[in-house]
């Protein structure tokens, strides 16, 4: 603009005023809708009514009287009222343990971080729990309703299913979203000015969103798990390899507790995780970003730029309105062969709208060229599109690498179920192959974007890869939580002895399911690892760490600790499985003898009490060793050792999470798969073939939903920690990023070594004297050990003048005659010993005499 082309500048001024308010309004709307959507499906879900098929319409109950199908609607009613009953118990004493860790964490964060971290790190704790509660009480209520409407058509059953799942993305995203935005606008208009200087503080304390989100979502993943996997642990152990019954038959008395725990680990502890990572994934963004203000034309003082990430994701929820729309159009479900397809289609088609929505929101607020930093000077809104969808179809990549490998449909889990004919062993082993070799396709995706997106926008290209992959995750939950759904439909419909043809659909649903699920741990599990790194990048930037030097041996060392923790991490919770499946185990054996007998019925409550307290203890200390570890190790010793143990955390914790959910979900639907008659009727139900796919299963129940789905919270909240506490860090490291106190102790060593040498070098003359006999009083003279006092005040006073001293020339030296009070005397040595002539001497009767001023300092610690 000319100088005084004032026209020109308030048309400018105009432009951006009205970016802010549609940048504004973009974070507002969408959210708002996506609330809305959620409360209709909700209301359409009350509208479901248990009344049972209408005579005639189903074959299963053909010729049933008015009578059976009260009785079978009532036990429906009330095997879902145990469900809800258990999982709202679960939650509720889960939550009670997340409050202590929320008030004693916020007394370290508040003096260490200041009040803004702390603020939003309890936002952001409240937030994910909120969103979890929300999702599960949903699925109880929609789990029940499921197997009615399967009872009636198989459409109306994945209808069902599938709306209910949405409820629990739209609420997560379009709340995370609506906070998130609030918290901004409280900290810029009042905590914080809204100078472009200000924006670095700003969104590191906005940070603590993140970790608040990713801390809840460890403490769900890990005590949902082991409280799922130890009841279904001990129901399929008790109930099918000892007793011949069904993990869902009624009598089992861990059913109840089995499908409580699809809820609370699946449901609550999903929807905690994916909140953790768009929470994270944004702050680290916004953290890049407002770093940029140091450089000219840095998008920290664009502020609809600025928004840029939280924008996607709330584009993403009119994405995921339009699919849920357009979605029965394409698919039709009306047989059990075209579940599968119809829940994929859900992804294709939300990631295939979410191409142009992302496209013209980068050209619509993003700048035509801006800085990050010195080195990305020239950033584009092309280079910025180029990272986002990369993360996108990555993300439906390795969906679909992920569904080859655990579906039933293709050859590695039919392999599998052809090798449990021969042992158990066979099957395991073909299990743990399958699981590395399911590796292959994420590492290659995550390796391609992080490698185009970092060389395009740095750090920055990072995050957005990483939102790019999370840019359909309200479609991406709504798949995922369908599958415990249509899980607890099954066993709801077992219960109640719904008939054989209900049972093949709902167990239709069920496989699909967990297609869908393992589907949905990939797109957790890849987003988490570009999460990571963006967060690494933000620790790089907040900790002033501007190479990371894998040669530094404080890097290495981080490097190796943090690549072991996530096999420390994984023992300890596949062991607290282990520890609470063996007391359910024997609860379960005491139960079914006391039951076959007839002198007892099922006590649920008991086994669900089982299960909340082993896995509410259980889960202390895994939570601790991840979220100490980054802060301890920082502080220690430096923040290279913090960037090392990131780094190695990320690279062995991705893959390992990969290979277990994989290995984990192949066993399970290896035993759908021989279960629904795939290797012939002889190798059905009740075979060997059968047990030892029992057995590949239970082996796999915690490495698919414990510990797997767990690491990838490993990951992200120990490169969050790391983040939030970041200038904390730098504070305890030393110049060269190593320890603070590396300098201190080497000095100390020096000066003990110094000490050393000169108690050493001085020893010689008290040695000779008492080789040589001399004795005072009539005795011999033995030196006395200097302390290090007394020999460093020796070298002082004399220096090189006790070496250069000689003793024919009788030189005087100032510093002698310091250390010698007897004037006009020589100091004795070995050497001058033997050659001492007393008769150029004064006569002295002793040579004690002469020596004794000079033992006597020796002898004394005054000296």
């Amino acid at each position: 603009l000319k100088e005084g082309d004032s026209q020109a500048h308030n048309t400018l001024q105009a432009a951006m005023a009205a970016t802010d308010q549609a940048a504004t309004l973009l974070c507002i709307v969408p959210p708002s809708l996506g609330v809305l959507w959620a409360l209709k499906e909700f209301v359409w879900l009350k509208s479901i009514k248990l009344v049972g098929p209408k005579a005639g319409l189903s074959a299963p109950l053909s010729g049933a009287s008015p009578g059976e199908v009260a009785d079978i609607l009532k036990s429906m009613e009330e095997i879902s009222s145990y469900i809800a009953v258990g999982a709202t118990a679960f939650l509720n004493k889960e939550y009670q343990y997340m409050v202590v860790y929320m008030i004693a964490f916020s007394c370290i964060l508040f003096p260490l971080v200041g009040a803004p971290t702390c603020l939003a790190f309890n936002v952001g704790c409240i937030t994910s729990c909120a969103c979890g509660y929300i999702g599960m009480k949903v699925a109880v209520y929609a789990n029940v309703r499921t197997a009615h409407e399967a009872w009636l058509d198989l459409q109306r059953g994945f209808n069902v299913a599938l709306r209910a799942g949405s409820v629990m993305g739209f609420c997560l995203v379009s709340l995370g979203v609506f906070v998130l935005f609030g918290l901004l606008v409280l900290f810029r208009g009042v905590l914080f000015s809204t100078d472009a200087a200000d924006a670095e503080d700003l969104y590191e304390a906005l940070a603590g969103y993140g970790l608040g989100g990713s801390s809840i979502a460890l403490f769900g993943r890990v005590g949902g798990g082991i409280y799922t996997k130890a009841a279904d642990v001990g129901a399929d152990l008790s109930g099918k390899n000892e007793f011949g019954i069904d993990e869902d038959d009624p009598r089992n008395p861990a059913c109840i507790a089995d499908n409580v725990g699809d809820n609370v680990g699946d449901v609550a502890g999903m929807g905690a995780d994916l909140f953790g990572s768009f929470a994270e994934s944004t702050c680290a963004a916004f953290v890049i970003a407002g770093s940029s203000y140091k450089v000219a034309d840095g998008i920290a003082g664009n502020y609809p730029a600025t928004l840029f990430p939280l924008l996607m994701s709330s584009v993403g929820i009119i994405v995921g309105l339009v699919t849920m729309m357009v979605v029965g159009c394409f698919y039709k479900v009306n047989e059990v062969s075209k579940i599968e397809s119809a829940l994929k289609g859900v992804l294709n088609i939300s990631t295939v709208l979410q191409t142009p929505a992302v496209i013209g929101l980068a050209y619509y607020v993003l700048p035509a060229k801006f800085a990050l930093d010195e080195k990305f000077d020239n950033v584009t809104p092309e280079k910025c599109i180029a990272s986002v969808l990369l993360g996108l179809w990555s993300g439906l990549v390795i969906g679909y690498a992920t569904e080859y490998y655990t579906s039933h449909t293709y050859r590695p889990v039919r392999e599998i179920s052809e090798t449990q004919r021969v042992s158990a062993a066979t099957g395991i082993i073909y299990g743990l192959a399958l699981g590395y070799l399911s590796c292959i396709v994420p590492t290659i995706c995550i390796g391609i974007t992080v490698a185009v997106a970092h060389t395009v926008a740095g750090m920055y290209g990072g995050a957005l890869g990483a939102l790019g992959m999370l840019g359909t995750v309200t479609m991406g939950l709504a798949i995922d939580v369908y599958g415990p759904i249509s899980d607890n439909a099954g066993g709801i419909a077992e219960m109640s002895k719904l008939g054989a043809d209900v049972r093949r659909k709902t167990d239709a649903l069920d496989a699909a399911g967990n297609t869908t699920a393992a589907i949905g741990k990939g797109f957790a599990i890849g987003s988490a690892a570009l999460v990571s790194l963006a967060l690494f990048g933000a620790f790089t930037v907040r900790a002033k760490i501007e190479s990371v030097d894998i040669l530094d041996p404080w890097t290495f060392t981080g490097l190796l600790y943090g690549a072991m923790m996530p096999y420390a991490f994984s023992a300890m919770t596949m062991k607290s499985v282990g520890i609470a499946a063996n007391d359910m185990v024997e609860e379960c054996m005491r139960q079914l003898k006391l039951i076959f007998e007839g002198s007892a019925k099922p006590d649920y409550e008991r086994c669900i009490a089982i299960s909340t307290d082993a896995s509410l203890r259980e889960m202390i200390a895994p939570g601790a060793l991840v979220i100490i570890s980054p802060l301890a190790g920082g502080v220690l010793f430096g923040k290279n050792c913090t960037a090392g143990m990131l780094s190695g955390a990320l690279v062995s914790g991705v893959q390992l999470a990969v290979s277990m959910s994989n290995s984990g979900g192949a066993w399970d639907n290896a035993k759908k798969y021989i279960e629904s008659g795939g290797l012939g009727p002889e190798h059905a139900k009740g075979s060997n073939a059968h047990k030892a796919a029992v057995i590949g299963d239970t082996v796999g129940d915690p490495l698919k939903d414990t510990s797997g789905p767990s690491l990838n919270i490993v990951v992200k909240l120990s490169a969050i920690m790391s983040l939030v506490f970041g200038s904390v860090i730098a504070d305890y490291s030393g110049p060269t990023g190593g320890p603070f106190w590396l300098k201190r102790v080497w000095a100390f060593v020096q000066f003990c070594f110094c000490c050393q040498f000169f108690f050493f070098f001085f020893s010689p003359i008290e040695a000779d004297a008492c080789q040589a006999g001399l004795r005072v009083g009539g005795r011999a003279v033995k030196p006395k050990p200097r302390t290090i006092l007394s020999t460093f005040k020796l070298q002082a006073q004399t220096g090189q003048a006790l070496r250069s001293f000689d003793p024919f020339t009788q030189s005087r030296h100032s510093g002698i005659a310091e250390l010698l009070p007897v004037p006009k005397h020589q100091v004795q040595t070995a050497q001058a010993r033997r050659r001492f002539d007393p008769s150029a001497q004064s006569r002295h009767s002793d040579i004690a005499e002469l020596l004794a001023p000079v033992q006597r300092q020796v002898q004394t610690d005054q000296a």
